[in-house]
């Protein structure tokens, strides 16, 4: 029986993102928001919001990974695919999209984030396993995409990461059973090659301004299970005032 592994597990969330925490986590959120819509760098604003809130460092990355500019979520969403996906090839941004869902099924800590993505506080630095959730990871995608009626699926790995190789084979061998056709690169330059792309899936922030159309393929997927998962919302800026005020 393979050792239970719980992604993007750490031990002090459950002080820092518990119901006590977080007036102040909004707060700082709404904060955050207000100066990168006046102009803010995300270092200056989050170095003064942090400061001024005392906040720890997973608390500022969590601002961080969350809360962008109206700008730039009004740019984001413009560019979303929200019908119509049939037939089309989808450009998969893997490490992105398989992390993420790993930890949801760890019940790790999630965000729910300004741009209507899912981002998780995981980091990758370089190095990867699969784990116990790998499998069930890579059958929910595949099975959301036959619900897409895609045409094909195309994976994109970082070959730096440590057992991306390992990875390409498992997600081969088990999304074989599908319709559609499955292909997946280990390169070393995977956000550059996805800035460029149409349909791709990821909810890295830097690939969503920069390529041409996206689709939001985890929250699809963890929001059929919302109740059994460990979120921190901060999608709604009015919400946040309101914590605010």
């Amino acid at each position: 029986m393979s050792k239970v592994i719980k992604r993007g597990y750490f031990f002090s969330d459950e002080r820092d993102f518990n119901q006590k925490s977080l007036p102040k986590l909004y707060q700082s959120a709404y904060d955050y928001y207000f100066l990168l819509n006046r102009g803010y760098t995300v270092k200056g604003a989050l170095t003064f919001v942090g400061n001024h809130y005392l906040l720890s460092e997973r608390q500022r990355l969590s601002l961080m990974r969350a809360i962008s500019s109206k700008k730039d979520i009004e740019n984001r969403k413009n560019k979303q695919i929200t019908n119509h996906i049939e037939n089309r090839t989808v450009f998969i941004d893997g490490f992105n999209t398989i992390i993420t869902l790993e930890v949801a099924l760890s019940q790790s800590l999630l965000l729910k984030c300004m741009d209507g993505t899912i981002r998780d506080l995981a980091s990758l630095r370089g190095n990867y396993r699969v784990i116990d959730k790998t499998e069930h990871t890579i059958m929910c995608i595949g099975e959301t995409l036959q619900q897409y009626h895609i045409d094909k699926a195309v994976f994109y790995l970082d070959a730096p990461v440590s057992n991306s190789g390992r990875l390409k084979m498992q997600i081969l061998e088990l999304l074989s059973v599908f319709d559609y056709d499955v292909e997946v690169n280990v390169i070393n330059d995977v956000d550059r090659v996805l800035q460029k792309l149409e349909n791709v899936i990821t909810s890295d922030a830097i690939i969503l301004d920069k390529c041409q159309s996206w689709i939001n393929l985890n929250k699809t997927i963890i929001e059929q299970y919302e109740n059994q998962y460990f979120f921190i919302d901060f999608e709604n800026a009015e919400q946040l005032k309101s914590c605010y005020l």
